[in-house]
């Protein structure tokens, strides 16, 4: 039986890949602050330090989810957890700006590790709400 403090907690899977989705949006976001002059046809405006603070903006995303799991609201929780790996898909507008070969290997492989970390932690987590709807329906009878 579990306690009532980790049964508001994620699953394992969940925490596994909310831990390889942050770590592959920071490498990303890391790589495209540190070379943001090589990355093809970035607009001007954008600069190292925004870049930064766009990854805080999109990390806070997944505190507030974690926050929530703490708190027991697993629903939101996981509703967070949706939109913070969804968020991940934003680095495919990479994309729209130069062709895939116009990036070098490792711009490529941090696109694609978030792109896709995200869509795992996106699409786990639209799971956790499905099964956290149907779940609520069964003890209210609905």
């Amino acid at each position: 039986m579990q306690s009532p403090a980790s049964s508001s907690l994620f699953p394992r899977h969940i925490w596994t890949l909310l831990g390889l989705y942050c770590v592959a949006s920071l490498a990303h976001f890391i790589h495209n602050a540190e070379y943001i002059a090589f990355y093809p046809n970035m607009p001007a405006w954008l600069t190292r330090e925004k870049v930064y603070l766009a990854w805080q903006a999109v990390a806070s995303v997944g505190v507030v989810g974690i926050a929530f799991s703490l708190a027991g609201w697993r629903t939101a929780a996981a509703l967070c957890l949706v939109a913070y790996g969804a968020l991940g898909l934003d680095g495919l507008g990479h994309y729209a700006l130069a062709l895939c070969s116009q990036h070098t290997f490792a711009m490529n492989f941090t696109i694609w590790f978030e792109v896709l970390a995200g869509v795992a932690l996106a699409v786990c987590s639209a799971s956790l709400v499905g099964e956290q709807i149907v779940r609520g329906r069964r003890n209210t009878g609905a």
